[in-house]
């Protein structure tokens, strides 16, 4: 296949990579917000004098927050452009972030978590639609891919710095510190941030007003491919993220009886294995457009054997190496749940990428939602019974599965279909 590139495709080149750095740096720094509550679930509850359903709620709400804001962002995109909408997410999640360290109350530190929620909610897609302008379109799923990477490296910053903040300096100083990395990201994409290259202009946004959205959202949505891709990523995302996001370091610490130092480093290994798999995924979806759907299913396959083998070992406590193969197993979570943009991408046309993309968006982060819910309510009837509790995890994944199985055979059909279709209108020379 020629890698050269296509009339119309942006150049690409050191000027690209620079640019799209700076947005990639602030959805980094909008990880780090996002799971600083994981590092920080024990002390956050004696701080607030709040249950295990209460101190749910805080990641609920942001991910809540997070989650009904995908479809908007996408518009907001296409409409106010990348610079401005990240400009406007970097505002909201350093306040969020900064209202956090000094909150005196629960109910205020709720609402700083929306704010944070509604922020990082403007990144990736943001950043997604950044890589379309200032790259050609070949680069495009590694591009998405690296985006992916850099913004799990947030959890590493999360587990290994802010931990060590907050036990160190205290919570405000902590939360509050790592606040200005909003501050250090916002002036750099004010400086130097551009939407696009020189002369690659996209089209105007039709001002056709909500019977405008209601279409795009409603084509986007009869796609079985955007419908397919918003269950993979609702089946496959959830349980690394329930486990970073919150309940992992409790789990840990108070199921396992390890100390904070090394439930630390467990939630370090979850990251790192992302990070590889994610680059083992991204090498072989771009080779083997066939293994999209195995690497999903096989997955959480994979997470559903390592959570129940963990769950139900003999004894009050797993061993240390059944541990190590749960956080290595969850790490290629996230990477999996990325297969299911490369769903939505070819069965949408350019001009609905940005909804697809978060309609599919959307699918990990309700299911996130309602297991945090679940596993948090399930812990104060249980008397923070973990086994019972973290059994919400199969639910969840029975349901996805039986949608993803639903829909494999239409969006099947439908790829033949276009391929089809595209073979035809090559072969085809106009009289």
């Amino acid at each position: 296949m020629s890698t050269a590139t296509l009339p119309g495709d942006p150049p690409g080149g050191r000027r690209a990579i620079a640019v799209w750095g700076i947005g990639v740096a602030v959805y980094f720094v909008a990880v780090i917000f996002r799971t600083s509550l994981g590092v920080a679930g024990l002390d956050a509850a004696d701080r607030f004098h709040v249950n295990a359903s209460a101190l749910s709620t805080f990641s609920i709400l942001q991910l809540l927050v997070y989650a009904g804001m995908q479809i908007p962002v996408g518009l907001l995109v296409d409409r106010l452009g990348t610079k401005k909408v990240l400009t406007i997410g970097v505002l909201l999640f350093t306040a969020g972030q900064l209202g956090f360290a000094f909150s005196p109350s629960y109910g205020t530190a709720l609402a700083s978590r929306a704010l944070l929620g509604c922020g990082d909610a403007m990144t990736f897609i943001s950043v997604l639609r950044l890589g379309t302008r200032w790259f050609p379109a070949r680069r495009g799923p590694l591009v998405a891919q690296l985006a992916g990477l850099v913004g799990m490296a947030g959890n590493l910053v999360s587990t290994l710095v802010i931990a060590r903040l907050l036990h160190g300096v205290g919570w405000t100083a902590a939360f509050a510190g790592s606040a200005l990395a909003g501050v250090v990201v916002l002036v750099l994409l004010l400086l130097f941030l551009k939407d696009h290259p020189e002369g690659h202009d996209p089209e105007p946004f039709p001002h056709q007003g909500a019977a405008y959205v209601r279409r795009q959202i409603a084509a986007s949505w009869r796609e079985p491919g955007t419908r397919l891709g918003m269950w993979v990523h609702f089946t496959t995302q959830f349980p690394a993220m329930v486990f970073l996001l919150l309940w992992g370091l409790p789990f840990l610490v108070e199921a396992q009886g390890l100390s904070r130092a090394r439930a630390g480093e467990l939630l370090t290994l979850v990251v790192l294995s992302n990070m590889v798999v994610g680059l083992v995924y991204g090498q072989i979806v771009a080779r083997h457009h066939s293994a999209r759907l195995p690497l999903a299913l096989g997955t959480v396959a994979a997470t559903a054997v390592v959570w129940a083998g963990t769950l139900a070992y003999p004894g009050d406590r797993a061993p240390m190496w059944v541990l190590i193969v749960l956080c290595t197993v969850l790490g290629a979570c996230g990477p999996a749940s990325m297969i299911g943009f490369d769903f939505a991408r070819p069965a949408n046309p350019p001009e609905r990428q940005g909804t697809a993309s978060g309609i599919t968006n959307m699918g990990g982060f309700v299911a996130s939602m309602t297991t945090l819910l679940a596993i948090g309510v399930l812990l104060d009837a249980t008397g923070d019974n973990y086994r019972v509790a973290f059994a919400a995890v199969f639910v969840l994944q029975a349901v996805g599965l039986s949608q993803i199985f639903r829909l494999r055979g239409r969006v099947a059909r439908r790829e033949r279909e276009r391929l089809v279709a595209s073979r035809v209108e090559t072969v085809h020379v106009p009289a």
